[in-house]
């Protein structure tokens, strides 16, 4: 098996890797959301209950997110398509593609906060995750977006790793790395706004 035939299998392994990833995420989001629909059924659930406006600004970052970091794919192409000798345009590229990153990282904690002051406006309403003041509305609400959350940590890893990797010009024409951090990215982008779309429709 020759060099390249290597590159390929490997390529083509990891990006399989990924998607059965994706694939479980997504039965798991799938069995919540079941479960979400059923337990609307039962009589003490919140049929008025309005999300914070907090997970709309949310799901405006995350959405932006996935728009930089593809802005920044776009750069990192063009990066290895121009001859070695134009500098300045590798310098421009390079530049384009830090500060997309980096919009990019800004947007990810954006969201992640506006998250937890959804979570803590949900509170001050008088809904917790469990005891006396929770309901099963909002306890369906607090799993679902923290399950998501937990995901969102590893894309926030893997963003870092890309950053990290390409300040240290780490990429070259394989740019394997980079491209599965964000087919993840957008996966877990595409998925927030479901779930926000979904709990905003059925709760």
């Amino acid at each position: 098996m020759s060099e390249v035939e290597i590159v390929l299998k490997n390529r083509k392994a990891k990006k399989m890797m990924l998607w059965f990833g994706m694939i479980s995420i997504t039965m798991t989001f799938a069995g919540l959301t079941s479960a979400f629909i059923v337990s609307s059924s039962r009589p003490d659930w919140l049929d008025s209950f309005s999300l914070p406006s907090w997970f709309l600004i949310s799901t405006l970052s995350i959405g932006l997110s996935s728009i930089f970091f593809q802005l920044a794919k776009f750069n990192l192409d063009k990066y290895f398509t121009n001859p070695l000798t134009d500098s300045s345009n590798l310098n421009t590229f390079r530049k384009n593609i830090n500060i997309y990153l980096s919009l990019t990282g800004v947007l990810a904690i954006i969201f992640v906060i506006s998250q937890f002051l959804g979570f803590e406006e949900i509170i001050s309403l008088g809904f917790y995750f469990t005891g006396p003041g929770s309901s099963v509305t909002t306890s369906y609400i607090y799993i679902l977006v923290l399950v998501h959350l937990l995901h969102l940590l590893a894309g926030i890893i893997a963003l870092s790793v890309v950053i990290i990797r390409f300040n240290n010009q780490k990429y070259d024409n394989n740019k394997l790395g980079f491209e599965l951090a964000l087919i993840f990215w957008h996966f877990l982008g595409a998925l927030w706004i479901y779930l926000f779309l979904f709990i905003k429709y059925f709760s």
